[in-house]
């Protein structure tokens, strides 16, 4: 009720400065109001689809504020920075370019490299560890400011141009009804006037005991209030004539709500897509990393085993026959039971085992470690199976007259 009294008197205290005889307006419309609110009047009411109408749309714009604040809050987590941000934005200047978190501590393992020695075994991976978080940093910056141009300019461009266009059109519907509501009212009020007056001008004076000039002031009475009720009528068909037709521009504007629902599905296959590509890249970023420092690692403590501490996947005969899509693969350090030299000779002379092979897809690119590993390229198509006694998360894959273990991690076991 608040913000409807606050919308009532926004839009009519320009004319309260402007025309003093819009203050008469003013108090009319506000005692219509008052009067609606406490049940001393009637109220014009909407159609269910008008208001079914009006509840989508304020429900796209509380939920479009509501992803809007904490897609800014995952892009940003820095309240002052989003701050900042913001006044920047008001000012219409362009916000100043700001260090990612990871490009930040790819700074500090640089200079800590440099200042303890980056010829030792820590500051060689010190060095290795900042240039990928360097990488990891471009990457999230990349990320935020395609998700910025994506999804966030349009969440605030609907919010800023066309749902304060709908609001303004709202407040002149409710303007309009008020109106409407009010005319009613005076109508309502004059025709019971004139049937007053008219029942008092029929009754038939007695000159003797009423004087005559109270007969003649009825009469003139009926007069007056016939002549009321044919201006309240005229009134009451303006008002309902602005009435529909404010009514249908409103409609126009809160259908296109549809419209804008669409403009953000597609805003949100972009966010998707570039969250998707930002996190392949921290894998790509990370999966290279961990290659550098897990051969580097078993120099510096041979026999040391370097790898995932995850459990292991299950086997092949144990997967579900409908298509298994691996999700973020991380490279397998088991290899087979013979050593990798003897495995290199062996995988010539294997043959598929006798309960047949599978076709698989492949969803990253795979550079083979030794000569005992087949590298995989995106998309391709190759065929694979299992040998008693391997590592479950290896397979043997065959491509043309070429076989190696490849890691089931990335790959898409197919039907």
């Amino acid at each position: 009720m608040g913000r409807l009294v606050l919308g009532c008197m926004q839009s009519l205290s320009h004319a309260w400065i402007v025309r003093p005889e819009a203050r008469s307006y003013f108090l009319s419309a506000l005692r219509e109001f008052t009067e609606e609110k406490f049940g001393q009047a009637e109220k014009t009411e909407l159609d269910a689809h008008f208001e079914n109408l009006l509840a989508r749309a304020d429900s796209t714009k509380n939920w479009t504020e509501r992803i809007l604040r904490q897609t800014e809050v995952l892009l940003q987590p820095n309240p002052s920075a989003r701050v900042e941000e913001f006044l920047y934005e008001k000012l219409d200047r362009k916000v100043p370019s700001r260090v990612t978190n990871g490009e930040l501590l790819a700074q500090y393992m640089a200079e800590a490299a440099s200042e303890l020695g980056p010829s030792t075994p820590y500051g060689k991976t010190l060095i290795k560890v900042s240039e990928a978080e360097k990488r990891l940093g471009a990457a999230e910056r990349d990320f935020i400011h395609t998700a910025s141009l994506s999804f966030l300019t349009p969440l605030r461009n609907f919010l800023e141009g066309d749902w304060k266009t709908i609001s303004k059109e709202r407040r002149l519907l409710q303007n309009r009804r008020l109106d409407l509501d009010a005319c009613k009212a005076r109508l309502k009020k004059a025709k019971a006037a004139e049937a007053k007056a008219t029942c008092e001008g029929d009754t038939v004076p007695d000159f003797q005991e009423t004087r005559p000039r109270n007969y003649i002031l009825s009469a003139s009475a009926s007069a007056l209030w016939n002549d009321e009720v044919d201006k309240a009528e005229q009134e009451l068909r303006v008002a309902q004539t602005e009435f529909d037709r404010q009514a249908e521009v409103t409609r126009l504007l809160l259908e296109g709500i549809s419209s804008t629902h669409v403009n953000h599905l597609r805003c949100l296959h972009e966010f998707v897509k570039s969250q998707t590509t930002y996190y392949a890249q921290c894998y790509r970023h990370m999966l290279d990393l961990q290659k550098q420092l897990g051969s580097s690692q078993g120099a510096i403590f041979p026999g040391t085993f370097v790898g995932t501490t995850e459990p292991a996947s299950p086997p092949l005969s144990s997967t579900s026959p409908t298509t298994t899509a691996a999700t973020m693969p991380v490279v397998p350090t088991g290899a087979v039971l013979a050593p990798p030299e003897e495995t290199a000779l062996c995988l010539e002379e294997v043959a598929p085992p006798a309960s047949g092979t599978r076709k698989a897809r492949v969803l990253y690119d795979y550079e083979a470690a030794d000569s005992s590993e087949l590298a995989l390229l995106a998309d391709e198509l190759i065929t694979v199976y299992s040998l008693p006694g391997m590592d479950p998360d290896w397979l043997i894959g065959e491509r043309g007259n070429k076989k190696g273990k490849v890691p089931v991690t990335y790959l898409e076991l197919l039907s």
